[in-house]
């Protein structure tokens, strides 16, 4: 690479897995769309867009900490290793318990799993992305015999038909969401159904939206299949290739497509129009792993796909988009406790032989490990001694998150790996290991189409930070398996793997990259985006066109499933059902995404949406605060009033934790009911009561320096000169400026105030040297003025700040809408108000809103929307 060029690298955010190019230089780093890239062809979504700002090191943890002392590393790896060889000799294998995740690069996770599996011999590593995909992978492995991904990108591109299932793919996969709305555009017959409870921004692009009943999916798609069978669709040629069509068949017409809660005109349409068109691609993710029956709404719709034939071609398939960046490379690695690496089978006694001889490894586990939901339950009893945390957080991402956060304080020894002490899972370390973060480290990738790409780094780490394999390999090493983890380098690891993908293959396994296992250095360096397999004969393509599967018959199996409901039973104790997701500009617990003050603008704080009729009959005001409460944990969250849910069904969004919002840990209510085969948990239906929020003030504030206030409700988030927060409390202070001067650790700052004791209202703002340092707005309802405004007056000679607005001749843009861009809410209404632009594209050609990465335009055609429907009531 010649010296100025870009670093093509790979985001790190979800499982599209687009290229970056990394260009670093005297005033930072720059990230741009790689166009070279077959996963996104230079596009950016808002997150990916904004990685530049996330680089920096304020917060980072920089050297080792063992109970709570910094030290150097061969004192911090010594230690892991001691109580690590003392746990096994005390308490054996089992009693020892790795925890993952999807932001691991594969050289990392296959490092991980050998450690875990092959030498210390207990099959106790899970990862988070068993949160994430795991019904998928159970899906696959029974309809398939390996978890495999039949198809590619290209799919949705050449499909007539795409079907989105619990995808909110405008806001989770937003780059895909750009490549599909742009073939809708290109070839007008294509057509998109979405399949939801919510009506999301996806609907936006959709042709016909069913809002299924929670949990209904199986029933849907089994009404899909008895109309496949009825109406003469079924492929008979390629049934023979496939076992199990009259048991499917059956257990499909025995279920009532009446659960599905939708109108009988609904379901004939969207029957009708699958059945009749053959290039049909179903993209599924969250709304349907997440789920006590996930599997088998995956195997409901692969059966589909199975009977008509419809896979492996192009424009055909079923379709699981992955949450994380490299949830894929830790499924190819092992790094699931109820997998071998490469796709093997850890019940497998061949499997095992071949990988131990491969490992030269003393054992390897012949059972299953723990799933996370069950690894933290041992953590809890005991049963886990000492435990190791890599790259998540799952004191606030695992269900029942208090209880699990109680259990990780009480382990005997954690050892946590991250980029910052700063999580709510750190904090419980009695060890802390400081990890190279994206930027920093060298690896690779795999995507959701199995594109494997290389993560390269563009940045030194910062203070001793290492990258996570070399962390790994010095804890194997010093509990004396010295040769087995005697890595130079990332490319020797992934010569590694790659070489046993080949014994894999051997032994009639999928996942093939064998054809680089003798990649030099200087070829692993500058290895392009590559589609597995990769062998001798074959790059790339798809899977189980030709009707050859591996399983043991060598064919495709169709699962009889039936339709099941939630686990958790909705009471007049707790009446509404309780879905959680993603927003738009944030990132799993926003250790990276919170970083950046651009994604903060858009949704700052943690909210729960409730239907209209729900919140009057339970007296919630909009932008007001609600109790929101399950058995087994309790929040407060912001209002918002909404149509997109259901009655009888809320939704609020999984990214706050106790370092931005303490009452916003969404997981804590979640109940911790998982799929009986998968292991995953059900993230989208527990039961929750809600109640408003009695609150005896609020408020919002801005500060120079971070501020963490000491009320009922808060939240934090970071604006471009320092921090915003939303306060409020069930107590009304005695003294607002001793409050505020405490709450901002400003004793002796200059403050000018005004107050209207009758009214509640009382407004302070704090300065040094005549700069404003903080600003502290109170009032007995939900504060009103513009929070941008106040933001970006920090550290300027703001002679006003107490209007709370900025002056006639400064327009306020209100909320930002779109990230990219920066462009505010009252921006946007202001030009469809004036008549200068009057559709999304125009908008996008006054305004550039919507023009970079398009997840803001289903929001901006919502506006639109209403602007319309005002002028017509007009």
């Amino acid at each position: 690479m010649a010296e100025g060029e870009p670093i093509r690298s790979t985001c790190a955010y979800c499982g599209v897995g687009c290229g970056v190019l990394l260009t670093p230089g005297a005033e930072g780093l720059s990230v741009a769309g790689d166009p070279d890239h077959p996963a996104n062809h230079g596009r950016l979504c808002s997150k990916g867009a904004a990685l530049a700002e996330t680089v920096g090191h304020a917060d980072r943890l920089l050297h080792p900490q063992v109970d709570g002392i910094e030290t150097g590393w061969d004192r911090a790896l010594g230690h892991v290793a001691e109580r690590f060889r003392q746990t096994l000799r005390d308490h054996g294998p089992d009693s020892v318990a790795f925890y993952v995740s999807g932001q691991m690069l594969t050289e990392d996770y296959y490092v991980a799993n050998k450690l875990m599996k092959g030498f210390i011999g207990s099959a106790n590593i899970d990862t988070n992305s068993r949160l994430c995909m795991a019904s998928t992978v159970a899906g696959h492995r029974r309809a398939f015999g390996t978890d495999t991904v039949p198809g590619t990108y290209e799919d949705l591109e050449e499909a007539d038909l795409v079907v989105l299932v619990g995808s909110n793919l405008a806001w989770c996969h937003p780059v895909l969401y750009q490549r599909l709305a742009a073939a809708k555009v290109a070839r007008r017959g294509l057509r998109v159904v979405n399949i939801d409870p919510r009506r999301t921004p996806t609907c936006d692009l959709a042709d016909l939206h069913l809002p299924v009943a929670p949990g209904a999916d199986v029933a849907l798609f089994n009404g899909l299949l008895a109309n496949i069978d009825a109406r003469g669709a079924t492929d008979a040629a390629y049934l023979a290739h496939v076992e199990g069509l009259d048991a499917a068949l059956g257990t499909a017409r025995a279920d009532d497509p009446a659960r599905t809660g939708l109108d009988a005109s609904l379901l004939e349409r969207f029957y009708d129009l699958w059945c009749r068109t053959e290039k049909v691609v179903t993209v599924f993710s969250q709304g349907v792993n997440q789920s006590t029956s996930g599997t088998d709404k995956v195997n409901a719709i692969l059966n589909c796909h199975l009977a008509t034939g419809r896979i492996g071609r192009p424009g055909m398939g079923p379709f699981s988009v992955t949450g994380q960046p490299n949830a894929m490379g830790g499924r190819e690695v092992g790094g699931l406790a109820n997998m071998l690496a490469c796709h093997l089978e850890l019940e497998d006694p061949v499997a095992r032989a071949a990988v131990r001889d491969f490992w030269d490894a003393p054992r390897i586990p012949e059972r299953p490990g723990l799933k996370a939901v069950d690894l933290f339950r041992g953590v809890e009893s005991g049963a886990i001694r000492a435990l190791w945390i890599i790259n998540t957080n799952p004191a606030v991402s695992m269900p029942e998150a208090d209880r699990v956060r109680d259990a990780i304080a009480a382990c005997p020894f954690t050892v946590v790996s991250d980029i910052t002490a700063r999580t709510d899972t750190a904090r419980l370390a009695h060890v802390l290991l400081p990890a190279a973060a994206w930027g920093e480290k060298d690896g690779t990738v795999t995507n959701s189409d199995r594109t494997i790409s290389r993560q390269r780094a563009a940045l030194p780490a910062p203070g001793t930070a290492r990258p996570d394999w070399a962390i790994l390999a010095g804890v194997g090493q010093r509990m004396g398996w010295v040769r087995a983890f005697d890595y130079e380098g990332p490319a020797e690891i992934f010569r590694e793997h790659a070489t046993l993908s080949g014994v894999a293959a051997r032994l009639g396994r999928d996942f093939d990259i064998s054809a680089l296992s003798d990649i030099s250095d200087a070829g692993y360096a500058a290895l392009s985006p590559v589609r597995w397999p990769v062998t001798a004969t074959r790059t790339g393509g798809r899977f189980f066109g030709d009707g050859r599967f591996f399983t043991p018959s060598g064919k495709g199996r169709m699962v009889p499933v039936s339709a099941r409901a939630p686990a958790s039973v909705a009471s007049a104790d707790y009446p509404f059902r309780f879905n959680t997701g993603r927003i738009r500009d944030q990132w799993h617990t926003m250790t990276r995404s919170g970083v950046s003050p651009r994604l903060s603008r858009h949704l700052a704080e943690p909210f729960l949406e409730i239907h209209p009729d729900d919140a009057a009959r339970l007296g919630l005001a909009p932008a007001g605060l609600a109790d929101v409460t399950s058995p087994h944990g309790a929040c407060v969250l912001r209002v918002l009033v909404t149509d997109r849910v259901r009655r009888g069904e809320v939704f609020a969004p999984i990214h706050w934790t106790a370092e931005t919002a303490p009452s916003g840990r969404v997981d804590a209510l979640v109940a911790a009911e998982v799929d009986p085969v998968s292991g995953q948990p059900e993230s989208k239906a527990s039961v929750v009561s809600v109640a408003p929020f009695q609150a005896a003030w609020h408020a919002f504030a801005v500060s120079a320096l971070r501020a963490t206030p000491r009320c009922e409700y808060w939240a934090r988030a970071r604006s471009e000169k320092g921090w915003r927060l939303e306060l409020a409390g069930r107590a009304r202070p005695m003294d607002w400026e001793a409050t505020a001067r405490a709450l901002f650790d400003l004793p002796d700052a200059t403050v000018q105030s005004v107050a209207d004791p009758a009214r509640g209202l009382t407004r302070l703002a704090f300065s040094e040297n005549g700069r404003l340092v903080a600003a502290l707005f109170v009032g007995l309802e939900p504060v009103a003025l513009s929070r941008e405004h106040l933001a970006g007056l920090l550290g300027d000679a703001a002679e006003t700040p107490l209007s709370g607005r900025p002056g006639a001749d400064m327009p306020d843009p209100g909320p930002v809408l779109c990230s990219c861009l920066n462009v505010g809410m009252n921006t946007i209404l202001s030009a469809i108000e004036s008549g200068d632009a009057l559709s999304v594209e125009q908008i996008g050609t006054a305004l550039g809103a919507g023009t970079n990465c398009g997840s803001c335009k289903p929001e901006i055609a919502a506006l639109l929307s209403q602007a319309a429907a005002k002028e017509a009531a007009e």
